[in-house]
């Protein structure tokens, strides 16, 4: 089993999924014909290396905006999602489908977590969500400059507005990975932002 080793000795792999167009993966793993309105133009900026901002219903498809280019560029995708019960559904959905995906959280003994960890360090990973307060530890931050990384995903973007219920100090602080990754593109979704 993994425990000590040092992430930058490890060997990234893309996932096997790289190179396929967005509409085959929309096709071959989710199962769906075609984009629905602008989801396939948000889609097509973050496989291009674009960020983007994404405000849709609930149930609109704001989790294929970053589903299907993780699945489309190389490396995995990060996501950043402020609930665990809502990390937990998303993993077992997309592992349902085949995608390999995983999560970082609280849950989590320190066995669990540090084999996580070590399936992202070697490229083994699709999707990893992560909660805010985990991803800005320095150790989590050490293990994503050593990985292999296709995209950032914040989920439930509106936790960052100091003016909601659902506020989040943790959030703030995730506009260090414009600084740290600056190659790496990023969405955020919501779909309860205002114009605050």
């Amino acid at each position: 089993m993994y425990m000590d080793q040092d992430f930058d000795q490890l060997a990234t792999e893309p996932p096997t999924a790289a190179g396929r167009n967005p509409e085959q993966v929309l096709h071959e793993v989710f199962g769906y014909e075609s984009f629905r309105p602008l989801q396939g133009d948000i889609v097509r900026e973050v496989v291009n290396g674009g960020d983007a901002l994404v405000l849709m219903p609930t149930g609109g498809g704001k989790s294929l905006c970053y589903q299907v280019p993780a699945l489309v560029r190389p490396g995995t995708a990060i996501v950043i999602s402020p609930l665990i019960a809502l990390m937990q559904d998303q993993v077992a959905a997309l592992r349902e489908l085949g995608v390999k995906a995983a999560f970082l959280n609280s849950t989590m003994d320190f066995e669990q977590a540090r084999a996580t960890e070590y399936a992202l360090a070697t490229g083994e990973l699709d999707l990893l969500y992560c909660a805010p307060e985990r991803l800005i530890q320095p150790r989590t931050i050490e293990l994503l400059h050593n990985a292999s990384l296709s995209l950032f995903a914040i989920d439930e973007a509106h936790c960052v507005s100091q003016w909601g219920h659902d506020f989040r100090s943790d959030y703030l602080q995730l506009s260090m990975l414009a600084e740290e990754f600056p190659g790496i593109p990023r969405i955020a979704l919501t779909a309860t932002a205002d114009e605050r």
